[in-house]
């Protein structure tokens, strides 16, 4: 973003004294309207009416950026330190955080249609599922649509089926904010050990799950479900991502269940259909929701693997979810497999993947790598932890998972400050440099090639 800022920083300026209009690039524009949320929540979630008891300003901080960047990292429990009017704030900002940037991010990919040439509009609006630059606002009512409507459906369940164990109106209120959490795959809970109470429960995990994968899986492949209802004329992107996130969500499953069924301090101690609850929601909560219904901190090293790997994925573009995206990690597996096999085009579902796809892909995943090693290390030398945690923690952030291993509330104001730091790049960056390379001139230089040895 820093290379941005000359070029538009005057340009806005001067257009400004001209126009009376400030105009910046949609990244700028989106990251200073999270900072302004972020500020909002932070002043509201400090006054004395939010808490229980007193929480200070920088908890307050790290609770408004974790909610506007959904990721659901907590160093306070927001079902004991905070006040319904506290709770009704944090859950209002993820809401805010998980739409609002998703709206965005639908309205700045379509109106680069605009800024590019024609063959780079059409696929923009292919890659978005969009045949129009003008389609825009109907786009970003219908992300609007499909997200009440799906929260909707999901809290009045989850009232119904609670009305059981809590009064109605607690029921209602408890249900609202954990479907809004989860479509937005946001881990806030307002329940002790965060679900871990519905553990066999069919009934709330696979609504709340289901939640999670709806909102993870991207609007624009909902919207191509929605209008063609058939498998063959899907386009080639939601076929890619349906079957990625089925794949991902029944290994990740497998591999958890496998791996920690004889594990007293999780799964061991569960009757068969609790351990296939439980070992179901930990894959599809992995997927940057955070909810969990077993003690995270007590996996083994393997499960814990398998679990940061799922989290570094993350779920598909345009969606609530964070990560590299599906997308990328298929793309760049797709990408392997061609070089190994010898064949020259990178194909899925028989259509052909251009390099700069792979280019871009590729790039994601060494900025991601690199954020998380860099996170890592910095935490490494602030905190005396052990590095598992540590690479758990940073993981969970950079993918905004929210998912934790009982760090978060014990890492100083430094750290908190750096785990801020990377909720906040974690959310923003994908579709920063996702612009970068777009918007990118080519040069019109070409050099010679050279022989270089890789590997």
């Amino acid at each position: 973003m820093r290379n941005w800022l000359p070029a538009y920083g005057y340009g806005s300026y001067t257009r400004f004294r001209r126009t009376g209009l400030l105009r910046a690039s949609p990244p700028i524009v989106l990251a200073a309207g999270f900072v302004v949320l972020i500020l909002i929540g932070t002043l509201l979630l400090a006054l004395p009416v939010s808490g229980t008891r007193p929480i200070g300003l920088m908890a307050a901080f790290f609770m408004a950026t974790s909610a506007v960047t959904v990721t659901g990292l907590a160093v306070i429990d927001p079902a004991v330190s905070l006040s319904p009017f506290g709770q009704i704030v944090l859950i209002s900002l993820v809401q805010l955080g998980g739409l609002g940037f998703v709206t965005f991010a639908v309205i700045a990919a379509i109106t680069l249609g605009k800024k590019l040439s024609l063959g780079q509009q059409a696929l923009a609006l292919e890659a978005f599922n969009q045949t129009s630059v003008s389609r825009i606002r109907r786009t970003a009512i219908s992300v609007l649509r499909i997200s009440l409507t799906v929260e909707a459906l999901a809290a009045l369940v989850l009232a119904l089926w609670w009305w059981r164990d809590y009064p109605f109106l607690t029921a209602v209120y408890r249900a609202t904010f954990h479907a809004i959490g989860a479509f937005n795959n946001a881990g806030f809970s307002l329940f002790p050990g965060s679900i871990a109470q519905f553990v066999g429960d069919p009934v709330t995990i696979l609504v709340l799950s289901t939640c999670i994968i709806l909102g993870g899986i991207g609007f624009s492949v909902l919207s191509d479900v929605g209008q063609k209802k058939r498998w063959a004329p899907l386009l080639t992107y939601t076929k890619v991502i349906l079957a990625g996130t089925i794949i991902l969500n029944l290994g990740g499953f497998a591999a958890i269940w496998a791996l920690e069924y004889r594990n007293p301090d999780t799964l061991g101690e569960l009757p068969v259909h609790a351990q296939a609850l439980a070992a179901w929601m930990q894959s599809v909560t992995s997927r940057t929701a955070g909810y969990v219904s077993i003690d995270v901190s007590e996996l083994r090293d393997s499960s814990t693997l398998v679990t940061m790997l799922l989290m570094f994925i993350g779920g598909g573009s345009l969606s609530t979810a964070s990560g590299i995206k599906v997308g990328t990690f298929i793309i760049l597996v797709a990408a392997v497999y061609s070089y190994l096999f010898h064949r020259k085009e990178v194909v899925l579902f028989k259509r052909s993947v251009s390099p700069d796809t792979v280019q871009k892909a590729l790039a994601l995943l060494l900025v991601t790598a690199a954020l998380v090693f860099a996170g890592t290390l910095i935490l490494t030398v602030l905190e005396d932890a052990p590095l598992v945690d540590i690479a758990f923690e940073v993981v969970s952030a950079v993918s905004t998972t929210g998912m934790s291993r009982g760090l978060t509330p014990q890492l100083s104001t430094p750290s908190q400050l750096l785990v801020i730091v990377l909720m906040f790049v974690g959310r923003l960056g994908p579709l920063t440099l996702a612009y970068s390379l777009a918007t990118q001139k080519r040069s019109r230089v070409r050099y010679p090639e050279t022989e270089f040895q890789v590997g």
